[in-house]
């Protein structure tokens, strides 16, 4: 079903565009490139800007090529992910509204409390979701919103429906010289050669989504018997959470929690045998790195934040919760793979060369 935005006029009228998604995890952005690499695609010619919190902007540096500009969120009453800064809300809208946005696109959340916003933006066109029986800005070009449907096809469903053709599923992250000589050090001190060695990831950004340290121990160590180095992974919030994985192992790791910056952690991530990790923004790096993956599911809907390539990403999900044995399958599973490592840096290095 496709409206009056796709026909071409109507693209190449499309000079500015407004993109909202507030959201501050890794996986919340990383969700939408594929939205946004087929926004570029269509509209090389446009200005795409992307409405999100502070930290949103150092991604700018790697999606440059996708977005031009960040525009800083102030935050909204309702909105959990930052506390508002009702002072700086007039001064943001008013600054919004100058740019004379040609369309603003809602990609945050079910459009509840967010559509109300993104008209504000003073966009000549909306587009979006709304949920149901709430209000919707235009029923033209807002489609319901299903709760249950993949963050990643929601957005590409929403872009077909305008007009805009899709380049692919595909999560994308892009790595710089900058990042591998920040892993340098790190290599050299422990040893670390690529698909010798497995990352464990035991955090979570939410404590509903963590498996237990001690399952992440069992299948650490399940690893280790084969020869393979394990590596702790996670931010220096989760030292603790690292620190008990590391201490119910029977075996040697490594623990690295707070020793990388996103890059680094990419670069290691890259070279890795495979990752083992909860339901949190690693899992979607490890997509977009086309790195191999277990991911443990505990608190968080399947469908809507799995990886797509259900080959490649292995989801362990059970109502009672996930037992070691149920990830040692999946891990053996992904490890059974014919020179999955060799076939993947082979693909890398084409795609440097290329």
């Amino acid at each position: 079903m496709v409206n009056n935005m796709g026909n071409g006029e109507e693209l190449s009228s499309l000079k500015r565009i407004a993109i909202l998604r507030a959201l501050g995890g890794l996986g919340d952005f990383l969700c939408i490139v594929p939205a946004l690499r087929s926004l570029r695609s269509s509209m090389p010619w446009a200005e795409i800007v992307l409405i999100g919190l502070p930290q949103t902007k150092d991604l700018i540096n790697r999606f440059g090529h996708y977005l031009d500009d960040v525009l800083e969120f102030p935050g909204y009453p309702g909105l959990p992910e930052q506390v508002p800064q009702i002072q700086h809300i007039p001064e943001f809208f008013s600054k919004v509204q100058s740019q004379h946005f040609d369309l603003a696109i809602q990609m945050h959340g079910s459009g509840l409390l967010t559509n109300s916003l993104t008209v504000l933006l003073g966009a000549r066109l909306n587009a979006g979701f709304f949920p149901p029986g709430q209000y919707c800005p235009d029923p033209v070009h807002f489609l319901p919103y299903l709760s249950h449907e993949s963050e990643v096809k929601r957005y590409l469903r929403l872009l077909e429906y305008l007009g805009i053709p899709i380049q692919g599923e595909e999560l994308e992250f892009p790595l710089h010289e900058s990042d591998m000589h920040a892993l340098s050090a790190i290599k050299e001190k422990y040893e670390l050669h690529p698909g010798e060695y497995v990352c464990i990831h035991p955090g979570a950004s939410v404590a509903d989504r963590r498996w237990q340290p001690e399952g992440f121990a069992v299948v650490a160590d399940h690893l280790a018997k084969q020869g393979l180095r394990v590596v702790l992974t996670g931010s220096k919030r989760e030292l603790l959470l690292t620190q008990a994985t590391a201490n119910a192992m029977q075996f040697e790791s490594f623990n690295l929690a707070g020793c990388t910056d996103l890059g680094a952690m990419a670069a290691l991530l890259k070279n890795a045998r495979l990752l083992v990790c909860n339901d949190t923004g690693v899992s979607h790096l490890a997509d977009a790195l086309q790195v191999p993956s277990v991911v443990i599911f505990t608190g968080s809907d399947v469908n809507r934040w799995a990886p797509l390539n259900r080959a490649l990403h292995r989801i362990v999900w059970n109502e009672i919760g996930a037992t070691p044995t149920d990830v040692i399958d999946q891990v053996e599973a992904l490890l059974r793979q014919p020179n999955s490592f060799k076939s993947r840096m082979t693909s890398m290095h084409l795609a440097e060369a290329g």
